[in-house]
């Protein structure tokens, strides 16, 4: 147990600095250094219960300010107001319309008008493949998780406003993460409620699987390691055998950017054929070498028996449908800003991403599944602009009708304190020679219609 605070050391004073740096007329970022005994009660919440648990005793120690462990490791109530205290007063924490706000996000999820423009876009831009959608089969595992539900939406939409002959789908899920509201089942969109870690059995004929389930976000990996693995490569198993069953004409394999690690400089933006900087053993592991694994397995499938394999590398994929909960760094940001709450950098905030919006995801899904690129990888995402994380929580800020501060703190959990790759970049040279694909939004266009998601629309 950490020993307690004893008056005013030279320590606990500087941990007591809150420095100020003007960023605007409004929005302003703000360095909050957290003591050390503080962080690793943090940590251990966070070990306990995930980011969901830290997530709040942060929002709690930045709302009463900088303060002193008492012996039982809890927040002394009676220490004197901190320096934020008049802000965090000023813009108010309206915690019931949280509530109401999260309930309206996933009531909204398919009513959204937001979303319905996307999948009419998606259907538009992906009018050459028409022909190939029609009477066909699909398979599709975390149907109700964020990628997957735009696809179903998709299909949806072709068979109600354009395919004369309506294609069929088997949607499977087992709502580990994905939304179990208002899912989408008819005559035609089959719902499962399937783990993916036991075999299905379907006297269907299949063309086409897409293998999407998985646990993404840190937050949910952290959670459920074991289930992690276990869908990336039991699950995996499974999806392979049941294509090879079924002589399907395409599969695609959903694994991540995160096979990569945190790449070498110079390999950024990172190719596909870059082997990666992986920690097998670290915090992100359970997601990372499942995922690794899976490539492997994927590919054995195809020089064995022929399956018709693609592998997707998504690189931080966003936009209207992810969970206000997923924790990632987008999602985090605007969810705190609608709230009026401060925007939490862990760390300095110098890492760097490319974000991608979800219908350039999902149109370059659909063009590779559709394609002959068989036993090989493609990274899918946007090449630029790398924005760091600073620049981005400033950029949501920016983006509210109200003030919003920006503060860093100390990384509380060891998934971003030690492991946190320091740039994320695609080189999709590959996937635009192959299939024609360029991204069609930018972070400015894409980031805009989240919010209005996140708001309602």
């Amino acid at each position: 147990m950490p020993q307690k605070l004893k008056g005013k050391t030279r320590k606990a004073s500087a941990a007591r600095t809150v420095k100020k740096e003007p960023v605007g007329a409004e929005n302003r970022l703000i360095s909050i250094r957290i003591p050390e005994n503080v962080i690793e009660e943090l940590r251990k919440v966070a070990g306990q219960k995930g980011d969901a648990g830290y997530q709040q005793l942060i929002k709690s120690y930045i709302s009463k300010g900088l303060v002193e462990e008492n012996p039982e490791g809890m927040f002394d109530a009676d220490r004197q107001p901190s320096v934020l205290d008049e802000t965090l007063e000023k813009i108010g924490v309206p915690v019931a319309a949280i509530r109401k706000q999260e309930r309206d996000n996933v009531e909204k999820l398919a009513e959204s008008k937001v979303i319905a423009e996307d999948i009419r876009n998606l259907a538009r831009n992906l009018k050459p493949f028409h022909k190939a959608f029609a009477g066909k089969t699909f398979l599709i595992t975390g149907a109700f998780g964020f990628l997957g539900r735009y696809m179903v939406h998709l299909l949806k939409h072709l068979n109600e406003e354009v395919l004369k002959t309506p294609a069929r789908a088997l949607l499977l899920d087992n709502f580990v993460t994905g939304y179990q509201q208002q899912v989408i089942s008819d005559k035609n969109l089959s719902f499962h409620r399937h783990d993916v870690i036991k075999p299905f059995e379907t006297d269907e004929e299949i063309d086409y699987i897409i293998h999407a389930a998985g646990i993404a976000s840190p937050v949910y990996y952290t959670k459920y390691p074991i289930e992690t693995m276990d869908v990336g490569t039991i699950g995996t198993r499974n999806m392979l055998e049941l294509a090879y069953k079924k002589r399907v004409k395409s599969f695609i394999f959903m694994s991540s950017s995160e096979v990569y690690g945190d790449p070498d400089p110079k390999c950024v933006p990172t190719p596909e054929t870059y082997h990666g900087n992986v920690s097998i053993t670290g915090p992100r592991s359970c997601y990372d070498e499942s995922k690794r694994f899976g490539e492997t397995m994927s590919l054995a499938f195809w020089r064995v028996y022929n399956v018709p394999v693609k592998i997707i590398r998504p690189f931080n994929v966003y936009g209207p449908g992810i969970r206000p909960d997923d924790f990632r760094v987008l999602p985090n940001f605007i969810e705190h800003a609608l709230r009026k709450e401060p925007l939490p950098i862990h760390g300095h905030g110098r890492n760097t991403r490319s974000f991608c919006y979800i219908n350039d995801e999902i149109e370059a899904i659909f063009r590779l599944l559709f394609s002959e690129e068989n036993g090989e990888s493609f990274n899918v995402g946007t090449p630029g602009p790398e924005v760091s994380v600073r620049d981005l929580a400033l950029m949501v800020a920016k983006a509210m009708p109200h003030a919003v501060e920006v503060v860093n703190i100390d990384p509380p959990h060891a998934v971003y304190a030690t492991s946190d790759p320091k740039r994320r970049c695609p080189d999709i040279s590959k996937l635009i020679a192959r299939t024609g694909f360029k991204p069609r939004y930018s972070l400015a266009e894409g980031l805009t219609r989240t919010i209005r998601w996140f708001c309602g629309e």
